[in-house]
């Protein structure tokens, strides 16, 4: 540990709501090795098919989100408020939202993609 290493203090209140898509807004916060979101999706929001290197957690705080796993989509699962899902390094994975839905979310290495706003497959995406 850095001897001058000093913790951040945040609020979710406090952060910038960035609104990434129509239906799908998100605040961040951003350590070296780690990235903290929260996501709001509104019912109906796609998450478009992707993979990324980042391992990913996903905590459900309010609503359900149907995931589809698998390059063709093969392994389905509805994640709903209490509950988690791990998503390991490279596994293509798309999302629904069943419902208005709230999670956060936990990413290591942190997206840059998210950082730099170039995460294309979700500015884009459209509604069901």
């Amino acid at each position: 540990m850095a001897e001058n290493a000093k913790p951040t203090w945040y609020r979710w209140d406090d952060m910038p709501r960035e609104r990434v898509s129509a239906q799908l807004e998100r605040r961040l916060i951003t350590g070296e090795r780690l990235m903290l979101a929260h996501v709001y999706l509104e019912r109906g929001c796609i998450v478009p098919t992707h993979a990324h290197e980042n391992e990913q957690i996903t905590y459900i705080l309010q609503g359900a989100l149907r995931f589809w796993f698998g390059a063709a989509g093969e392994t389905e699962m509805v994640v709903r408020a209490g509950e988690v899902v791990h998503i390991p390094s490279n596994l293509p994975h798309r999302a629904e939202a069943l419902e208005d839905t709230l999670d956060v979310d936990i990413f290591a290495p942190p997206r840059q993609d998210w950082l730099d706003k170039t995460d294309s497959y979700l500015r884009e995406h459209t509604t069901r």
